[in-house]
């Protein structure tokens, strides 16, 4: 009886680790991009039909929403995955962008871009970039971020010059990226999506479509990007 009911308590335990061990697993999956939050945590301040979807690169908004901007345009919000994604906007589209907010990585709400203090350059991921840029609403969070992860702490004006001035070769090596990512794009799309004559005039709006028509299925993340920057540009 003692052997039996000793295998009984061991078998329940194994079972209830294993169950632990389930639920914890998208948790740390998300958390593997330091960038990301679940759709519920994220302000989408744009609106429309690709409100989603940077509106320069096409990138999914809370996938990089720790280093999200966003700014008024013709009166409207137009939210960005990145400053780099934003000062694009403003240098190669000229757009008159005003009232520049950005996301407080410690409340994931949006502040003030000229309140805020930027840690630029510390070890986590950038985005659109090689230098990374984090926001925080106290200065005291700002030095506590870079105590562990490095860089330095700038403010929103000092940023925006220095993102104008690198803007060229973030650009150049954006480029590059998405070149590598449209030919796989270009394959997928032949291998395993239905045909469509549509024409786009952005990343953000092809993946708008891929994901209402769903053309090529349920499709999300690299494969989702990579298909709509096929579209956008062929």
């Amino acid at each position: 009886m003692i052997n039996t009911f000793t295998k009984i308590i061991l078998s329940i335990l194994i079972l209830m680790g294993s169950l632990t061990s389930l639920n914890a697993m998208p948790h740390d999956k998300k958390m593997k991009n330091f960038r990301a939050v679940p759709l519920s945590d994220a302000q989408i301040l744009q609106t429309g039909k690709n409100k989603y979807y940077c509106p320069i690169c096409g990138m999914t908004l809370p996938m990089f929403y720790k280093t999200n901007h966003a700014a008024k345009h013709d009166g409207e919000h137009k939210q960005y995955c990145s400053i780099t994604c934003a000062v694009e906007d403003e240098v190669k589209n000229k757009a008159p962008l005003t009232n520049f907010k950005t996301v407080d990585t410690e409340t994931l709400k949006f502040i003030n871009s000229n309140d805020a203090f930027f840690v630029v350059g510390s070890d986590k991921p950038a985005t659109m970039s090689v230098v990374s840029k984090y926001a925080f609403k106290n200065r005291k969070d700002a030095l506590n971020f870079k105590k562990h992860n490095g860089g330095e702490i700038m403010r929103f004006k000092a940023l925006h010059e220095l993102v104008k001035n690198s803007l060229q070769k973030d650009m150049k090596a954006t480029k590059q990226r998405q070149a590598k990512a449209i030919k796989k794009g270009q394959m997928m799309y032949h291998k395993m999506c239905k045909k469509t004559t549509n024409l786009f005039n952005s990343v953000a709006e092809a993946k708008s479509f891929l994901k209402s028509s769903k053309i090529c299925g349920n499709i999300k993340g690299k494969k989702h990007q990579a298909i709509a920057l096929y579209l956008a540009n062929r």
